[in-house]
């Protein structure tokens, strides 16, 4: 066991508050609004928290240091657009599902192109977040498994049963403010890590900035392969190389699909007022890029704590003989204080479970009320539709601990490529579809259709060319924006060729909309 004592009273703690933070709502859900919505009753702040909470992730956690480690802040380039996708999200898209007639994201499809646009859409869905669960709890397992030196299967079943109690039981509310509690920890965790740092190096701040400028770690440049040195990235749009321009725009585009999933709309729809959901994008919008930012300092500060510390470890990893992802944790396990690495771990513990307790919220409620109500079980009383809710956050749980398992029995790196490269396959395009249904009144569900039958050959091109199958034609890194612009382009083709009939498009388009800003629903 690589933790010490103090260190596991600490994490034992965080699991102990995060349980009870959890199960204090099980007794309030009497009913699929409660259990899914927590009743429309959360302020802003808190949902906004929620939102950080399910944006950082475990990934986040070790990547951004790692990144900024071993090369400089490039990383954060595509984040810079995330403030202003946050306000058009806040001006444009939560009218839609506070003040429309949608209820989730893929009620709207259903009420813009039918049916078959919104159960292909869910089915998309919930398959990509039980690989996005997997992929978390696998990540997690391996980090418990190497600081507890427990086994991976157990410590699996440990992250999937404890994320699953607390969601299952408690519902949406248990989900929001556990994660408003994770998010705390998760900035702490941080800011701890920098403090030790700044503390152990002569000179402080001063020293660690000066260090980091002088060897260009502070800038937007990129490790050359070739060279081992910092380049600056090129200027201008380049679909063949990536620029500083076309990262920012990818930023934006990666952005803007998650403002229209349903793990964002679900919690705008949980808010209790469309001024409520608004604040809470203010809130996302200005302390995600805070959060980043000091992430990838933390990675600067670790870079010369090391430059004046070194060891086999982090040679190897500035070597790249070693992954850089490895740095932080052995910073963690052996320079940090005892009582302080206990923090940081529940924050590294925190920043998955937050984004788990949200999947499996969002797919329940995908799955309950645009599935299983609308095509399964149709005129059941809200009992029976709160009782299915719970067992399928209870078959969730399992699913995302057997991905977990089987990511560990398989050839992990793998199986975790191959699932997601299917995943986005079949997925992409999908924010193309909202897009296509709010800013033009065309298009029914042929359409759609054709643009999503696009896109799928589109991504299958582009996932051979990144394979070496096929020749490469554009950088693998923008198959995300241009799979978005081929549904968008497609929809618009195909709706001009098939003639649709007149449909009520009253609250479904930005042309359609109330003119109050303010309005709102139940």
């Amino acid at each position: 066991m690589n933790v010490h004592w103090i260190d596991l009273l600490v994490i034992a703690a965080y699991f102990a508050v995060t349980l009870v933070v959890g199960l204090r709502f099980s007794r309030k859900n009497r009913s699929t609004e409660r259990y899914f919505l927590g009743d429309r009753s959360f302020p802003g702040w808190a949902v906004g928290l929620s939102f950080i909470g399910g944006t950082i992730s475990s990934v986040t956690f070790t990547a951004y240091p790692a990144d900024s480690f071993k090369t400089s802040w490039v990383r954060l380039l595509p984040n810079l657009a995330f403030p202003m996708v946050a306000l058009v999200a806040a001006w444009l898209f939560v009218p839609f599902f506070r003040g429309g007639r949608a209820s989730s994201a893929y009620h709207y499809l259903h009420l813009r192109f039918g049916a078959p646009v919104s159960v292909y859409a869910a089915l998309v869905y919930l398959v990509a977040q039980v690989v996005r669960m997997a992929t978390i709890t696998y990540l997690l397992a391996v980090l418990l498994s190497n600081l507890l030196g427990l086994d991976l299967v157990l410590c699996a079943a440990l992250v999937a049963g404890f994320t699953g109690l607390y969601a299952t039981k408690g519902g949406f509310e248990a989900v929001v403010w556990t994660e408003v509690l994770q998010t705390i920890v998760l900035i702490a965790g941080a800011l701890g890590c920098v403090l030790v740092v700044l503390h152990a190096v002569p000179g402080g701040f001063a020293e660690v900035w000066a260090q980091a400028v002088g060897a260009e770690k502070i800038s937007f440049r990129d490790l050359d392969a070739a060279t081992g040195a910092l380049e600056p990235l090129r200027g201008g749009f380049s679909f063949s190389e990536k620029t500083a321009a076309m990262l920012m725009l990818v930023g934006a585009a990666q952005y803007i699909a998650g403002q229209l999933d349903q793990d964002t709309v679900q919690r705008w729809c949980a808010a209790k007022s469309a001024k409520e959901a608004r604040k809470s994008m203010w809130v996302l919008g200005l302390g995600a890029l805070p959060i980043w930012t000091t992430f990838m300092f933390l990675g600067t500060c670790l870079w010369v704590y090391y430059q004046q510390h070194p060891d086999d470890l982090s040679r190897e990893v500035l070597a790249g003989t070693r992954k850089a992802e490895d740095i932080l944790p052995h910073f963690i396990i052996t320079a940090l204080p005892h009582g302080v690495a206990g923090l940081v771990i529940s924050a590294a513990l925190a920043a998955g479970m937050s984004s788990l307790g949200t999947c499996v919220s969002a797919a329940g409620m995908v799955w309950v009320n645009d599935l299983y109500r609308k095509h399964l079980v149709r005129d059941r009383d809200d009992v029976h539709y709160l009782t299915t809710g719970k067992l399928t956050s209870v078959m969730l749980s399992l699913l995302m601990m057997g991905g977990a398992v089987l990511f560990h029995l398989a050839d992990g790196k793998t199986l975790m490529d191959t699932s997601i490269t299917v995943t986005a396959m079949f997925g992409g395009g999908i924010a193309g579809a909202f897009l296509f249904g709010i800013f033009t009144r065309l298009g029914d569900h042929r359409a759609v259709l054709a643009g999503m039958a696009a896109t799928v050959a589109f991504t299958a091109y582009a996932a051979l060319m990144q394979f070496k199958v096929l020749p490469r034609t554009f950088d693998p890194y923008y198959t995300a924006i241009l799979a978005n612009g081929v549904m968008f382009a497609v929809c618009f083709v195909a709706s001009k060729c098939l003639p649709t009939n007149p449909r009520d498009l009253s609250r479904l388009t930005l042309w359609d909309r109330e003119q109050s800003p303010d309005h709102d629903t139940p």
